[in-house]
């Protein structure tokens, strides 16, 4: 178990590093210049000169990404081109709206999938099984954002039980209470939690010891879903104006700002490749057939 994991562990390191490399260069690639975004509409070609030599930006690309390879191994994301802080600090400011609507969502989707999933192959062919099959094929169907419009215009606009966006901290000054913290996910967490019920519903199986037999799969399935939670989010946050990682990222595609998405991509990849590590991992002990 203990040479399984340093295996696995050693094999992050070239992951990441090709990731860099694709995100880095293809970011460089792409049009668009962010000395000019930043110099704005009025700027001369002197100003926008004079933005690209500060920020590093007349250096050739692979002195560029040496010198922020080198930062990165350090702990050093850089500093934001347009806000001007670093990237280490704008993520820890986002961090709490984005673990917390990725969590929140993840446990919401595996306590009704789970239980839905046993009992409609319980009842296999019945009506629980038949419905299950038409949620799942809607789930996968309809874009996040149509499900996130449609939450809005039922239960904050015509019901208005729920607020339409914004997001309120669980902890520190700004913290009104776990409820109003609660107020403001419970749909993000309806949102993004439809496609994995469906998912995990539909792969969980009743049989003989069920649980026992289906925690390898479920396992799967849930670690495949975590993974495909960053890009959900993304969505997710900006419909709900929620201040996390997701909304942070499309401010900076909008706004070029290179470091903010090196070092954002650089952590999604990381979750991902340690969320698969952690369910390679969790077969052992799931499964007493891999076990021996």
């Amino acid at each position: 178990m203990g040479s399984f994991l340093i295996r696995r562990l050693l094999a992050v390191l070239p992951v990441l590093l090709v990731v860099s490399l694709l995100v880095f260069f293809m970011l460089r690639l792409a049009p668009g210049d962010p000395a000019a975004v930043i110099a704005g509409n009025n700027a001369t070609s002197e100003d926008i000169a004079h933005i690209r030599a500060h920020m590093g930006l007349d250096q050739p690309i692979a002195v560029q990404y040496v010198r922020w390879l080198s930062q990165v191994m350090q702990g050093d994301l850089g500093y934001s081109y347009y806000l001007s802080k670093p990237v280490t600090a704008l993520v820890a400011q986002r961090l709490e709206p984005t673990v917390s609507l990725a969590l929140g969502t993840v446990l919401l989707a595996v306590c009704v999938a789970v239980p839905l999933g046993s009992l409609a192959a319980w009842r296999m062919g019945g009506w629980l099984d038949r419905g299950l099959s038409a949620f799942s094929v809607a789930g996968f169907s309809v874009p996040v954002f149509v499900i996130a419009y449609l939450l809005i215009y039922v239960f904050a606009m015509q019901l208005q039980w729920l607020p339409v966006q914004g997001y309120k901290p669980l902890g520190g000054a700004q913290s009104q209470g776990v409820w109003a913290w609660l107020r403001q996910l419970i749909l993000p967490w309806l949102t993004l939690s439809t496609v994995y019920v469906a998912l995990i519903a539909r792969i969980t199986v009743l049989v003989r010891h069920a649980l026992a037999n289906a925690a390898v799969p479920i396992v799967t399935v849930v670690g495949i879903g975590v993974a495909l939670l960053i890009g959900g989010v993304v969505v997710t946050e900006t419909v709900f104006a929620i201040p996390g990682l997701g909304s942070l990222t499309v401010d900076a595609v909008l706004n070029r700002d290179f470091p903010v998405i090196q070092g954002l991509v650089l952590l999604f990849s990381l979750s991902y490749v340690l969320i698969n590590l952690l369910v390679d991992s969790s077969y052992v002990w799931l499964d007493p057939r891999i076990r021996h």
